[in-house]
């Protein structure tokens, strides 16, 4: 919940639009679209697999899975390219967009948790309260900065999605969305999706927290971890 925070941002507003069906199996860690293609890449080990959808609520087109000594984190679409992060094993691998069929890996320096596209930048968290700065060319961490709230760290950082100027991040634990301004690392306001996330648990008690934002263009896609449902919503600035 928003108050284990302690949070000083303004609280934001946002309106559910719609709704589609979501697989409970499926331990989101990674929610992006390319156009109206949703892909969503998933966790635990032996389970981790990137499916690509033609639209939210429909049934996947394709899907890859990984070895199971990995554990799959987030993902992102940049170019022909999809980059899919590891959790604990150091990794990181390129996917052909198209195919789905692995190009190359790379080395992280931390844990992989939420990955997003940002001004020419991959965007990484890794559960604490640091964003880090990826080129994608040379892939190597070349920036880092501390989110905070009132001068005090943001830990738990997530799944990632960046819209303009601002990084929307999901909180791990707290079923919140807090919106970033990367440069500074300053949250700018909070978004708290705790009371659906309490219904949905209380109807499918495997439900873990929320974890999944996607922008569609127009709108955002949220779900969480083993959730039956992902939520069209629009977050109001």
């Amino acid at each position: 919940m928003l108050s284990e925070l302690l949070c000083a941002a303004a609280l934001g507003s946002f309106t559910v639009l719609d709704s589609a069906e979501h697989s409970v199996d499926h331990y989101t860690q990674g929610l992006f679209f390319d156009g109206g293609v949703l892909y969503e890449t998933t966790g635990h080990y032996g389970k981790s697999r990137m499916f690509r959808y033609p639209a939210p609520g429909k049934a996947p087109t394709d899907s890859v899975s990984l070895e199971s000594r990995f554990f799959g984190e987030g993902s992102i679409k940049l170019g022909n390219d999809i980059f899919w992060l590891t959790w604990r094993e150091g990794t990181a691998f390129v996917y052909d967009a198209q195919t789905l069929t692995r190009k190359s890996a790379f080395s992280i320096p931390t844990e992989g948790w939420g990955l997003a596209f940002y001004k020419g930048s991959l965007l990484m968290s890794d559960g604490s309260d640091r964003l880090y700065f990826l080129s994608p060319g040379e892939k190597n961490v070349f920036r880092n900065v501390s989110v905070t709230d009132d001068s005090k760290p943001v830990r738990n950082l997530n799944e990632l999605e960046a819209v303009g100027d601002i990084v929307y991040a999901n909180v791990w634990q707290s079923d919140s969305i807090a919106a970033i301004d990367p440069k500074s690392g300053k949250v700018l306001k909070w978004y708290d999706f705790s009371r659906i996330a309490r219904q949905i648990r209380k109807k499918i008690p495997e439900a873990e927290v929320l974890n999944g934002i996607a922008y569609d263009g127009k709108a955002f896609w949220i779900t969480g971890k083993n959730w039956p449902v992902m939520y069209k919503v629009q977050i109001k600035p």
